[in-house]
């Protein structure tokens, strides 16, 4: 049984495996931290968000500072996906963002009996877009605008 965890990301229940949901590469131990089997680029932040002022006149430029910050971004080394990005203190780990008890989440799909691939529909595919749309675009059309008929009626 697999089930999607994230956009990108599922556990294999059958074989306590991290899978990356657009190429089915192994990222490890499901009871384990994924990021150990993905590719890390440990980004400037200045790359990501550049100074909004001349850094030459001005100390503090609304960019992160280096010495104070870094962008980890993870990438599942198979197809290139990027998987997470966090920002961090330099010298600091990555975190870990997901531990799951696997037993009690197996044991909740069995008593659940549904697919868990047909029932947790985001993520990458096809449809994942005319998915999302269709619910947002149901939203929208019960939005609390009114139209002028319905604010200048009885008036």
């Amino acid at each position: 049984m697999r089930v999607p965890m994230t956009e990108y990301l599922l556990i294999d229940l059958d074989t306590e495996r991290w899978i990356c949901r657009v190429c089915a590469h192994d990222f490890g131990d499901a009871r384990g931290n994924y990021k150990e089997g993905t590719l890390v680029y440990d980004r400037d932040p200045r790359e990501i968000h550049p100074p909004v002022i001349d850094p030459e006149k001005y100390e503090f430029t609304f960019s992160p500072d280096p010495t104070f910050c870094r962008i980890l971004e993870f990438y599942c080394p198979t197809c290139g996906t990027q998987i997470e990005a966090e920002y961090l203190p330099p010298g600091h780990p990555p975190t870990v963002d997901m531990l799951w008890d696997i037993d009690s989440l197996r044991e909740k799909w069995e008593v659940h009996g549904g697919n868990p691939e047909e029932v947790v529909n985001y993520g990458p595919g096809e449809n994942a877009e005319t998915d999302l749309s269709a619910r947002f675009d149901s939203v929208s059309a019960h939005s609390h605008s009114h139209s002028h008929a319905d604010t200048t009626e009885g008036h």
